[in-house]
This record gives C-alpha cells, sequence and structure tokens, in this order.
C-alpha cells in the first residue's frame, strides 16, 4: 500500500513538471524571489513600457513576461542564429524596448496567447529576419526617432559591416557604459568605422597623458569631439588642461579621497567640466577653474551639474556674456548656495539696495508700475528685462560683487505681499478654473509682471492658456520690439496677447512696411494689433493714401485717426474733405462683406 502511495507522489510530481515546462509564464510568475533580481533590474530601469499597440492587446498581468520571453528569444536569436558573442546579444536585447515592443505587436497579430508567445516569437525570429542595426542603435542609447540618416542603407546584419559592432566591443571591453555609446556616435561617429587595433591605439594615448581608464571614458562621453582627427590642437590643449586640473590641482585626489572613482562619478565630473569649457568658449580651463587658488575645483566636487545648469541659465538670462556667467559662478558659490527660484524679494527695495537714485526709483514708480511689488528670484531676470535694467543689474553683482545681492537676500528674509494681490489670488484659487487661471497669472510673473493690483487688472482682460500667451509674446519679440516695450504695450492694452501669432505678424509687417512706420510709433499705440488688417486697417490707410494724392486734403491724419475712429465719425469725416471723396469709398474701399 505504501509503495503504491509512493509511486502515486511521484507521478504527480512529474505532471506538475511537465506542466510548468509546457506553461513558462506560470513558472515566470511563480520564481519571484530568485530570478525576479537580475530581470527586476532591466525590466524597472530600461524596460518600464510596452509601446501602445502592444500594451492593448498583452493582459497586465503577462507584460513583463512578454518583455522578458522577448528579451530572452532576441538574446537566443543573436547569438545562437547571428552568432553574435552571447555577451553583446544580451547588451543588445536588454536596452532595446522600442525596437522589440515593435517585435512583439508584429508578431501578436491581434492577440496574446501566453502558452503560444515564446513558440510564436521564436517562430517569426526563425523566418523573419530583422534589421540588427535598429536594435544595436537603440541599445546604444539612440532612440529609434532619431536613427533615420543613421541606419546603414544597404545593410541589415551585422554580417554584412561588423565594424560598429567591433568598435563598440573594444569601447565596452575599455570600459565605456553600454547604453551611453550613442554619445559618442551621434557626435564622432566616423571613428566608429576605424579598425579595432586603431581604436585601441587611440584610447592607450589618451591614457598616455596620465588619465586611468575610468577618467578617459568620462572625458570621451564628456568631450567626443576628441575622437575628431581634424581638431588635434584643441584635443591636444583639452587634455593638457585636464592633466593640469586632475593632477596638480588636485581634482582627481580630491574625487577618489571621496570614494568616488568609479566610470559614472567620472562621467559627472567632466559633464560638470564641459560646462565650464563651453561657457569660456573653449579656452583655458586652469585660468578658469584652477584661479584664485583653485576654486572652480571646490564648485565642480560640491555641487550638482543640474544645479550648475540651472545657474548658468538663470545668470545667462541677464543677457550676460557666458565667459562672465562663467566667472561669476566660480568665484561667487554662495550664489548657489541662494534659493533661485521660489524666494521673494520687493523689486524697489532691491533697486535702492543696489545703488540706483531716489530720482531713477521713482521714473520705475511712475513708468513701470507693473513690474512693482514682491516677485520671486525665478523672475527676477525677466522682472529686469522688462525695466530694461537687466545689464545694469549683472554689471553690479559681476567682477567679485556677487556678495551684494547674497547680502540683500540676507537682510529681507521675509517680504510681506500685497494684500489687493493676495485678495484676488485667492478669488482665482477659488474660482471654476483655478489651474488654468493659475497659468494664466504665472504666465505674466514669468514675463516681468510684479505681484500687484496692475497685474490682476492685465490678467483679467487676456485670453486664452499659458501656451498660447507665450507664443504671442514670442511673435512680438521675434518681430524685433523689445522685452521692455512689448511688457508696456501689454500694459496699455492687454488684448493684443488675445491675437494669434499669424495675424500679429500680418499686422506688424503691413505697419512697418507698407505704412512705412517704426515699431516706436507701434509701442505707442499697441491697440493697432487688434483691428482688423484686411477689414480696417487696408481699406481706411490707403484711402487716406488716395485722398493725399489727389490733393484733396492737406492734412496728415495719425495712425490712430485712420483706424480707432468709429464707422460713423469716418464717413462724416470723408464727406467734409469731399462729397466726392465719400462716393468713392464706398465704391473702391470699403469692404463688401460689411453692411453700409
Amino acid at each position: 500500500m505504501q509503495i503504491k502511495l509512493n509511486k502515486r507522489k511521484q507521478q504527480l510530481k512529474r505532471r506538475k513538471a511537465n506542466k510548468a515546462k509546457q506553461k513558462p509564464w506560470l513558472q515566470f510568475r511563480a520564481k519571484k524571489k530568485k530570478k525576479n533580481m537580475s530581470l527586476h533590474r532591466h525590466v524597472c530601469t530600461t524596460t518600464s513600457k510596452l509601446s501602445a499597440a502592444a500594451a492593448a492587446a498583452i493582459p497586465w498581468k503577462y507584460k513583463k513576461f512578454a518583455i522578458a520571453q522577448g528579451q530572452k528569444s532576441l538574446t537566443d536569436y543573436l547569438h545562437a542564429t547571428r552568432c553574435i558573442p552571447y555577451a553583446y546579444a544580451d547588451k543588445i536585447a536588454k536596452n532595446s524596448l522600442t525596437s522589440l515592443t515593435t517585435l512583439i505587436t508584429t508578431t501578436l497579430g491581434g492577440s496574446f496567447s501566453p502558452p503560444h508567445f515564446p513558440h510564436n516569437l521564436n517562430k517569426f525570429l526563425r523566418y523573419h529576419p530583422i534589421n540588427e542595426f535598429e536594435f544595436f542603435f537603440e541599445s546604444i542609447g539612440i532612440h529609434p526617432s532619431k536613427l533615420g540618416s543613421l541606419l546603414p542603407q544597404d545593410n541589415f546584419f551585422f554580417s554584412e559591416d561588423d565594424t560598429l559592432l567591433n568598435a563598440a566591443r573594444v569601447l565596452h571591453e575599455f570600459g565605456f557604459p553600454w547604453d551611453r555609446l550613442g554619445i559618442l556616435y551621434v557626435e564622432s561617429g566616423c571613428f566608429f568605422k576605424c579598425g579595432a587595433s586603431e581604436l585601441k591605439g587611440r584610447l592607450c594615448g589618451f591614457k598616455r597623458y596620465g588619465f586611468c581608464n575610468a577618467q578617459v571614458v568620462g572625458i570621451c562621453l564628456a568631450f567626443p569631439f576628441v575622437f575628431d582627427g581634424q581638431k588635434g590642437d584643441e584635443v591636444e590643449a583639452l587634455f593638457c588642461d585636464l592633466g593640469l586640473l586632475f593632477g596638480e590641482l588636485g581634482l582627481a585626489e580630491c574625487v577618489e579621497g571621496k570614494g568616488n572613482n568609479s566610470v559614472d562619478d567620472w562621467i559627472g565630473v567632466c559633464r560638470k567640466i564641459r560646462l565650464f569649457y563651453d561657457l569660456n568658449g573653449g579656452r583655458s580651463l586652469v585660468e578658469l577653474v584652477g584661479g584664485n587658488n583653485g576654486v572652480g575645483v571646490g564648485v565642480i566636487l560640491e555641487h550638482g551639474e543640474e544645479e550648475l545648469v540651472q545657474a548658468t541659465e538663470y545668470f545667462c538670462s541677464f543677457g550676460a556674456k557666458k565667459e562672465d556667467v562663467a566667472r561669476l559662478i566660480v568665484d561667487g558659490r554662495e550664489l548657489l548656495e541662494l534659493d533661485l527660484k521660489t524666494r521673494v524679494v520687493d523689486v524697489v527695495k532691491l533697486l535702492k539696495y543696489f545703488g540706483m537714485s531716489s530720482d531713477d526709483v521713482e521714473d520705475v514708480r511712475r513708468d513701470y508700475a507693473h513690474v512693482l511689488g514682491t516677485v520671486k528670484m525665478g523672475n527676477l531676470p525677466n522682472v529686469m528685462r522688462a525695466l530694461g535694467l537687466h545689464e545694469w543689474f549683472f554689471g553690479k553683482i559681476k567682477d567679485g560683487n556677487h556678495c551684494l545681492l547674497v547680502s540683500f537676500v540676507a537682510s529681507y528674509p521675509n517680504e510681506v505681499q500685497d494684500e489687493g494681490y493676495l485678495g484676488c489670488l485667492k478669488a482665482i484659487q477659488e474660482s471654476r478654473t483655478p489651474t488654468h487661471n493659475i497659468s494664466k497669472l504665472n504666465f505674466l510673473h514669468a514675463i516681468g509682471f510684479g505681484e500687484n493690483a496692475l497685474t490682476m487688472n492685465v490678467y483679467a482682460q487676456m485670453h486664452g492658456t499659458s501656451v498660447e500667451l507665450q507664443k504671442r509674446f514670442d511673435c512680438l519679440l521675434r518681430l524685433g520690439i523689445e522685452f521692455s516695450k512689448v511688457c508696456k504695450m501689454i500694459t496699455i492694452y492687454p488684448k493684443i496677447l488675445s491675437q494669434n501669432p499669424q495675424n500679429l505678424e500680418q499686422k506688424v509687417n503691413f505697419f512697418c512696411q507698407e505704412m512705412g512706420h517704426s515699431l516706436e510709433h507701434l509701442v505707442t499705440f499697441p491697440a493697432f494689433l487688434c483691428f482688423d488688417l484686411e477689414n480696417r486697417i487696408k481699406p481706411r490707410y490707403r484711402f487716406h493714401m488716395w485722398i493725399m494724392e489727389k490733393g484733396l486734403s492737406s492734412k496728415k491724419y495719425s495712425i490712430a485717426s485712420m483706424v480707432a475712429t468709429s464707422n460713423k465719425n469716418f464717413v462724416a469725416r470723408a464727406f467734409k474733405i469731399h462729397p466726392a471723396a465719400l462716393k468713392h469709398w464706398f465704391e473702391q474701399f470699403y469692404p463688401r462683406n460689411l453692411q453700409v
């Protein structure tokens, strides 16, 4: 009896084992601890979502299984069928999600069957060879939407042209992260066509400057042009400067002293150096970063890349030269500690603190009331541009005077906002569409309007989303009107931002080209932009030109009197000039689609 029970148990175990082999998706879901570690890493970082078509066809509970099985099948195909070394086949499969999901979508045929999916995918690959270069380029970090001209025109398989794969293999073995090789290919793709020995020789040549492998990788990814053979002198100067920074100025010692000597650490350090290199126009890094007892080395070590980029963009917004911004950031490390986004300051107090005379401050109060009150530090560059004082302001803080801004912020830690503004803000927040309304208000603050009652009045007369308003504002800037003058035009007649960019461009061009007036004249009469070009501006202007040509009137009317006068008064004026002029107006100039 006991023997029969044992046999029965063994039969049941065999059946379960056979079922697991026949249903690998169940096995995938069951092994949560062992298999999930390596797979989960790829699923969560490089394979987070399927394409929309695949996501619609695959039930959510099988998505991880479909991705993992797709990567496994692709790896097996590239290794076993296409004879690509397993390590690189695996890299390509694990880092080409978009191309893989397109392949999965093609395989599904409109439905997903877990038991048959692995077989169907393997069968598809067996009879439908893929373009291996598409998967390769995506795996090294180039998005499929940017492939276009990068793909070889006549080759689909590495067996037809293995130079790219061999170059990637040499670089990866040297220490380059596989998924970042695309940076090098996009910037200096020609060197991927070099032979393996030539590529190794070039990398070893970089090491002769005294760098280790991790440092060479960081330098090459931050400065891809080092592989450009036509920039020999520039590359030589760069490596000499980096050698001094890493060696004599102690940058390498400081990085390694913090226990940060991995490839990723050196990529981060070199990217920050590249930021200052570009700001300084490619000139001496040692003079910029290493000057003043190497203060720039501390800036690179203690601050993140994103923080430095934000500070750079912030101070460049004052219209300053890039090299001046680079020097300001290196010398003014205290500026990087300021809250340049959300801190609130009072505009008038700031101008007085920076040395503006009392008379000039009163002029600002009278002529630029829209910028008064409190503003966020993040909007300060455009506040100064709205005042036309951005160059004056930056001139005050450069050349070692950065402490002026630091001390001002410390002197006024808590600014009180205008009560009238706060009341209107509360009403906006309680409105039916608070998100839309707040975004419109933030647009005004972003172009330099302060937190005051005038800003709220302008806000109430504008129509459109913040994106639409920004496009219209940018259109006026693009047409040649100065930033501060566009802001004044909006203050005088807010409805100009209710016009679409195409209409604005047509009206400005007509105003300047056919009517022969300057943009300065338009600034004094911004309402011109709100009148109908075809049915109002053109007919009336051309009628007045006809009157002048015929000598019927010696009086030259202003643009406002021509355009802004009501129809009734315009007709009465034409009749006073000459009775026949009125007849000619209705017969030749009056728009046919308007009622008399």
